[in-house]
């Protein structure tokens, strides 16, 4: 019964739900930022002394929306994993890592209920290996070269087959 589940046809599907969940969470927190205005986030980063903020600001939540949106389609995955594990590694080491690993950190109960501290630096090595894994393994299924892939496949096909009937009839286009 498992044998089936551990054909190599099934190899490329392996990536699909890593690259959806990192789309996703890339995307939606740009879009978090871009929906706030950049100038929030601005504001944070020049407070932990990020130079020009506001351009940090707006080149990050681009970084992430576009990013993500393109992981999620499978376009350019590993051109635009480039800048999202720059994204992460700067936020690792300017924000998340004085705060040891977990990215939970109960700080106590009170009476509306669990209060948690600042998050460790566990999810930016979550996405880092994420993001790694793609470049390394490639995009997976149902992405946007497959698709251009099999459109050349096709084409190419196709122009052979008007070959083969041309040298038939006696012409040859080319």
């Amino acid at each position: 019964m498992f044998k089936a589940w551990n054909k190599e046809s099934w190899n490329e599907w392996a990536l699909l739900p890593l690259r959806l969940i990192i789309g996703f969470g890339f995307m939606a927190h740009g879009f978090a930022k871009l929906s706030r205005g950049p100038e929030v986030f601005a504001g944070i980063l020049q407070t932990i002394g990020i130079p020009a903020p506001s351009l940090a600001a707006w080149t990050t939540a681009l970084v992430e929306f576009i990013g993500g949106l393109a992981i999620i389609g499978g376009a350019f995955v590993t051109i635009v994993s480039i800048p999202l594990i720059i994204v992460m590694l700067v936020a690792l080491f300017t924000i998340h890592l004085p705060y040891g690993f977990s990215a939970i950190k109960l700080m106590g109960m009170n009476s509306s209920g669990p209060q948690f501290g600042t998050p460790g630096y566990e999810v930016n090595l979550l996405y880092i290996a994420g993001l790694l894994t793609l470049v390394l393994g490639g995009a997976g299924r149902l992405t946007s070269y497959l698709r251009a892939e099999r459109q050349l496949i096709k084409s190419k096909a196709l122009s052979g087959s008007a070959r083969v009937a041309n040298a038939f009839r006696g012409s040859d286009p080319d």
